[in-house]
């Protein structure tokens, strides 16, 4: 739980959220407080008391640590500034935190507090000690301990978590550089004092520090090699060309270098970049958007293998091929352009914010990854991808004049049902795969039991893929970004196609059946692309009516009964989506009778907990 302030917590989480905060914990889960997020685990605030401006005073409901945490430890502080900030030094407890744990180390501090007469609590153990005169009374607690039923939680007033290096010089009052030099020059031990507490938390570190994942170069290529010399051609107007030949693209939010094979130098590493940025810190927190991307042209063939290892362009496009040849609507657009990269920010992102770019880019043109470093989700959900997740973005140019039969709303159903149909015709006995959808935006499954219970072992359904869909208006059509995500040949613990594949062929083999061949990402990839086309061309002349019986199919919510969160819990049964793409529940009174009364709810509004009933209000 981060710093900040813990009113909004507050606000947010009193009741319902802390009670499965608190649930989590007490049943054996972690909680790590940071600043503000102490503050919320402990049973009383008291900040700023007899400050008219700042004080804050009231009881809180976690209670990990239950007593008060009285604040600010230092004078001086005032919110969204370093007014206040300090180097504090901290003097650890040694015999409540292992080895690796320094004797004593500065932190980052802003505004936080110390843990009242902490010793004096049973399960209570003090891992850290403010040294310097303090502003308020009750000790010196700058850490603590606290055993919650089988869990555990640590609660800190100072910023442990921030590098020294991350702190801008410049923005603090005069002395603020002094400040900034000592968290630096105590790096090691402020990551050893870290490291301490997560294994105190009962958590598994990493005997390494690792070093922030590279961007890759980008590799642009086509089916047609010849059509990526077309396409460069088509964007010469966006192209600015320096004194030394480099071509640029600027555009909204990134910039593009181009380069034909054989003529660029290779990004072994961020540091590379980072040197070219005038940043060589791994600590330092990275703008990625600042940093320029590499695009190297394929107009005479596509690349090898050593240059993609983990992406072979030459299997995605017999593949390709293949697929369309035996296709009665005649694909040819989606997925034949391919901009591939090894590490990229995320793939929605290089198309969706660059509008310039987009603009250009044809109709299918499909931007792929191996791994993301901020994938991005609905609102404003951002994480990273996994190696073996399938992630892509497709450009979607709908003209405005089908939306009365074809509304775009439905491009994120005609996705996830391209994906479930793909899986399930991937090849000869995968329609077994227990692949479905979740309304509006997800890819579910079930997953099925290794130890030979089968079929009467209780159905779990977890998350494998969602999709994204952005959208534009320009020159009279619908300028799409349909994003998706499979996670595919995954390792446990994360489940994936290939883990399912696993399981059901323990199945298979002990009814005497042929085993099912693991998912390949190219081969995956092409297939999802070529029924997507399929459907979309059907969908443009029959709208989404041809396509809701095999949508239902696939789906988990036929009958489900559900509290409606946004109409103040009332029971309702979903019926379907309407054609204007809303899903539609019928009210429900506590008997299961229906009212009569209808509602009809909004994707970009709404989620569907669908294992809990419970369709909530998306914030």
């Amino acid at each position: 739980m981060p710093g900040g302030a813990d009113l909004g917590y507050c606000r947010a989480l009193n009741g319902p959220g802390n009670k499965i905060i608190s649930q989590f914990v007490w049943n054996g889960g972690s909680y790590l407080g940071l600043c503000a997020g102490g503050y919320y685990g402990c049973g009383r605030v008291e900040f700023e008391v007899k400050n008219e401006e700042m004080e804050v005073v009231g009881s809180r409901e976690l209670s990990f640590f239950p007593g008060v945490c009285r604040g600010a430890a230092f004078s001086g502080f005032t919110y969204a500034s370093e007014n206040g900030a300090k180097a504090s030094n901290l003097k650890i407890e040694k015999s409540t935190l292992n080895d690796v744990a320094p004797e004593e180390f500065r932190s980052y501090y802003n505004g936080g507090g110390l843990f009242v007469d902490a010793e004096k609590y049973e399960g209570i153990e003090v891992l850290a000690r403010y040294t310097q005169d303090l502003s308020v009374i009750g000790g010196d607690a700058a850490v603590v301990y606290c055993k919650v039923g089988n869990g555990r939680a640590i609660l800190t007033g100072p910023h442990p978590e921030f590098a020294g290096i991350n702190l801008d010089k410049n923005a603090g009052p005069e002395g603020y550089e002094c400040l900034v030099d000592a968290i630096v020059a105590d790096q090691d031990k402020r990551i050893a004092f870290l490291k301490a507490c997560l294994l105190k938390l009962g958590l598994n570190i990493s005997e390494e520090n690792a070093v922030a994942p590279a961007l890759s170069r980008l590799h642009l290529s086509s089916i047609y090699p010849t059509d990526v010399g077309q396409l460069v051609e088509r964007l010469k107007d966006i192209i600015t060309i320096a004194e030394d030949d480099t071509k640029r693209i600027i555009g909204e939010n990134d910039t593009f270098i181009l380069e034909n094979r054989g003529e660029s130098l290779s990004l072994n590493s961020l540091l590379d970049v980072l040197d070219n940025n005038n940043e060589s810190s791994e600590d330092k927190i990275i703008d990625y958007n600042k940093i320029e991307k590499r695009i190297q042209i394929h107009d005479r063939g596509s690349p090898l293998l050593k240059e993609t290892p983990y992406f072979n362009h030459d299997t995605y496009f017999q593949h390709l091929k293949e697929y369309r040849l035996f296709s009665r609507s005649s694909p040819e657009q989606f997925g034949s352009f391919l901009l591939y990269g090894e590490t990229v920010t995320s793939t929605n992102t290089i198309l969706e914010k660059n509008f310039k770019l987009l603009q250009k880019f044809p109709n299918g043109l499909t931007a792929v990854a191996t791994l993301q470093i901020a994938g991005r989700g609905r609102g404003n959900n951002v994480w990273v991808t996994p190696m073996g997740a399938l992630v892509w973005s497709t450009v979607v140019r709908h003209p405005s004049q089908l939306e009365s039969q074809a509304p775009v709303v439905f491009m994120q159903y005609l996705a996830a049902l391209a994906i479930v149909e793909a899986i399930k015709n991937y090849g000869a006995d995968y329609a077994d795969m227990p692949v479905r959808l979740k309304w509006p935006n997800d890819i579910y499954a079930e997953t099925p039991s290794k130890d030979g219970k089968g079929d009467n072992a209780e159905k779990q359904f977890v998350k494998i893929g969602g999709i994204l869909v952005n959208c534009n208006y320009v020159d009279s059509q619908f300028l799409l970004v349909v994003g998706c995500g499979i996670n595919t040949t995954n390792r446990a613990p994360t489940t994936s196609l290939n883990l399912i594949v696993e399981a059901l062929n323990v199945h298979r083999k002990a009814k005497g059946l042929t085993t099912l061949s693991w998912f390949k990402q190219e081969k995956l990839l092409a297939k999802i692309l070529v029924t997507f086309e399929e459907m979309y061309y059907q969908f443009c002349n029959q709208g989404f009516k041809p396509f809701e019986e095999l949508y239902y199919k696939h789906w988990l919510h036929s009958g489900q009964i559900v509290r409606l969160e946004m109409e103040g819990g009332v029971k309702a049964r979903i019926r379907g989506i309407t054609m204007e793409g809303l899903l539609k529940a019928d009210e429900l009174d506590e008997e299961d009778i229906l009212t009569g009364r209808v509602f009809t709810l909004y994707t970009d509004s709404n989620s569907f907990d669908f294992l809990k009933g419970l369709l909530k209000k998306k914030i």
